[in-house]
């Protein structure tokens, strides 16, 4: 790929002072970078600009940084997308302030597809860890692709959902560099994402996790899919900012319903209570998409949810049956409580456990503490 081409786009992102917001302004009035970064003085400050950002495209010096923006662009391997390339998501264009320049690494083929946003609470509950996880799985298997923020939580709980799909694709849209890994724990889904999905951002390469980096990131997020659903988020949670961007943006808006006596919950429930389409499954989500989009949408590759229960059931047995039937997908049981409860010897209780775990049908929490998947 030439990104000799890009060189302009990259200096309207390195000028000092100038967002997305002025330089779509100025793209709009100019039509090109080039055109930009030969306009005089006098035009550039009628566009609105402030003097320190008129002066500095005036003097080209964003330019020259923009050349070594762009060998570090080349070392590490990524794409460049402008609002010129058919590339482009389209949806995003639909907004009032699209970043002009996207960074792309992985399957860039993505950004042209249906895709759904599913994002929530960055310490979620092991309810909200399995619902984001279902949801991520099964509009994956549906032929949706999952944009999500890369972030601890909901949001990295539905990319792996959408990757356990047999061909599941997911987006993951940065607040900080390309090459910038935040946070840290996400190294390995990181590389999971770009060997099959997108990591897209549009800050600038080696670019910090700073706080104000985020809201941007949430435009993203929503600009890009056709709805949002929020898997919980407190009452000032950064997910409740997506969602209402969608809202802005005339995308639909989705709320997993939690209990209300946990902090998690008010955000998704406050959102259905202001209209949002509560949501218990997958079928809730497509059933609001256009019918041309629902038409095109893939058959599921897998098992239903019932069939899925029904095949566990059967292949369990009959201590695993008993403690089964003991344990939730909402509340975690610790395994002295399991061997109270189920009248069944310790020996007999960690064995059993042990092999639902192998089945998939039930996950360890830190502490000795289980709660039953979501099928």
């Amino acid at each position: 790929m030439d990104l000799q081409p890009y060189q302009g786009w990259l200096a309207l992102g390195l000028t000092p002072g100038l967002g997305a917001r002025l330089a779509g302004k100025l793209l709009r009035q100019f039509r090109t970078p080039e055109a930009i970064f030969h306009a005089s003085l006098t035009s550039l400050e009628a566009c609105g600009l402030m003097a320190e950002s008129a002066q500095a495209i005036h003097s080209q010096q964003p330019l020259q940084a923009a050349e070594q923006e762009l060998a570090r662009v080349r070392a590490f391997g990524c794409h460049l997308i402008s609002w010129d390339d058919a590339t482009y998501p389209s949806r995003l264009l639909e907004i009032y302030d699209p970043p002009p320049l996207l960074y792309v690494r992985g399957n860039i083929e993505l950004l042209a597809r249906h895709s759904i946003a599913v994002v929530g609470a960055r310490k979620p509950t092991p309810y909200g860890v399995q619902v984001a996880e279902k949801l991520g799985r099964d509009l994956a298997e549906r032929g949706l692709v999952i944009v999500s923020g890369m972030a601890r939580g909901i949001d990295a709980c539905a990319h792996q959902g959408a990757l356990a799909a047999a061909k599941g694709a997911t987006i993951g849209v940065l607040g900080t560099g390309l090459d910038v890994i935040y946070p840290k724990e996400n190294k390995k889904l990181y590389q999971s994402i770009a060997e099959r999905g997108a990591l897209i951002s549009e800050f600038k390469m080696g670019a910090f996790p700073a706080p104000q980096n985020f809201p941007m990131r949430n435009r993203v997020i929503a600009g890009m899919a056709l709805g949002v659903v929020v898997v919980e988020g407190a009452q000032y949670s950064g997910s409740l900012i997506t969602a209402r961007l969608g809202m802005e943006f005339g995308r639909e808006v989705y709320g997993v319903p939690g209990n209300v006596t946990q902090p998690l919950s008010f955000g998704p429930n406050q959102l259905i209570r202001q209209g949002a389409k509560l949501v218990s499954g997958w079928e809730d989500v497509v059933e609001e998409l256009p019918t041309d989009i629902r038409a095109e949408l893939l058959p599921p590759e897998q098992a239903s949810s019932e069939e899925r229960a029904t095949l566990l059931e059967g292949s369990l047995s009959p201590a695993e049956k008993t403690l089964f039937a003991l344990l939730t997908i909402e509340q975690a049981r610790h395994v002295d409580e399991l061997v109270d409860l189920s009248g069944l010897s310790s020996s007999e209780v960690l064995a059993a456990l042990f092999e639902m775990e192998m089945k998939s049908a039930i996950r360890q929490l830190p502490g000795k503490h289980f709660v039953k998947v979501l099928l």
